[in-house]
């Protein structure tokens, strides 16, 4: 819990569209089906988003979700869709948890990935 992911993204054209996902690495003994996160979204020019995050790590069942080979497992959180940024420059996005229990035994790692969205086409 005071440990924060950071993570710098260089936005270099505003014109373009993007989807932003997390990727949430967890070990099967996570004794969770889900993790809160916090995340801080900072524009070039210091104008900050909040937002809560509940990622599903699991189905109803306790199934892990995502992809996984022996016991870790890998998944991709929508965060943002169709996100057009104001501004061009670097973005911070500042990443905590919002877990009851401040050490997260079984979370392997987060990371963030952002994607051009793909528009559809018109016909």
């Amino acid at each position: 819990m005071d440990s924060m992911a950071v993570f710098r993204v260089d936005v270099l054209e505003q014109e373009k569209i993007y989807n932003i996902y997390l990727n949430i690495r967890n070990r099967s003994d996570y004794p969770n089906s889900n993790l809160w996160l916090f995340v801080d979204v900072i524009s070039p020019s210091g104008k900050a988003m909040h937002q809560k995050v509940d990622c599903v790590l699991a189905d109803e069942a306790g199934k892990w979700l995502g992809s996984g080979w022996g016991d870790l497992f890998h998944v991709k959180v929508p965060l943002m869709r169709d996100v057009k940024f104001a501004e061009e420059g670097a973005y911070t996005f500042r990443i905590v948890h919002g877990m009851r229990k401040e050490d997260l035994e079984g979370i392997h790692n987060i990371g963030l990935r952002l994607e051009e969205a793909k528009l559809p086409e018109i016909e």
